[in-house]
């Protein structure tokens, strides 16, 4: 394994919080009771990283991604912590990029957005009000449509990706195991009357 990715995941398992400091606070308290959503499994991982990435894409919404994630993987049995992981790939940088995807994907499957006034709203810095009035015209349909459909082959990507490397990397520490010299078993010491 390179260095950086195991600095990686010790930077990760240090973040992550503990089965205790979960089961304390009362809004993670009935998931941290299910343990198998918190087990890194061949079953649960998949399923996590395609549920954090069918709701961190469509979502978009920084707080609704993260907690919609923990609760679609409690019918799934993903894995919780991968799901809330995943769900940061849509971030600040990457969302005016996922939304011009939308939009132009909706396009071209037939409804109407207009992409000059999409891009003249983030070069302003619009507001709020001024996206929402962008939205309720007839731009929904075509980021809605484009969105569900990004986020849908994401996720079936992201099942497939994460199921291959999940068998490479058991494969791997399997074959690791296997070419480690076998340990001389221990010698008993011989009982000596006295």
């Amino acid at each position: 394994m390179s260095p950086m990715l195991s600095r990686l995941g010790a930077w990760l398992h240090r973040q992550m919080p503990t089965h205790e400091q979960l089961e304390a606070n009362r809004f993670t308290a009935p998931l941290a009771r299910r343990q198998e959503l918190f087990r890194f499994t061949r079953r649960s991982v998949p399923r996590g990283v395609a549920v954090g990435l069918l709701v961190g894409i469509f979502a978009l919404i920084p707080g609704v991604q993260i907690v919609g994630a923990a609760v679609m993987c409690v019918p799934c049995r993903g894995n919780i912590p991968l799901a809330a992981a995943m769900t940061f790939l849509s971030n600040p940088a990457t969302t005016p990029f996922i939304l011009a995807a939308s939009i132009w994907l909706g396009n071209s499957l037939g409804y109407h957005a207009d992409l000059s006034t999409f891009y003249a709203l983030y070069d302003s810095g619009a507001g709020v009000g001024e996206w929402a009035h962008w939205l309720l015209s007839d731009a929904a349909p075509a980021l809605l449509v484009g969105l569900f459909v990004i986020s849908t082959v994401c996720a079936a990507l992201g099942y497939v990706l994460s199921m291959w490397f999940w068998r490479w990397w058991i494969g791997r520490k399997h074959h690791a195991r296997r070419l480690r010299p076998a340990r001389p078993a221990p010698v008993a010491e011989s009982e000596t009357p006295a």
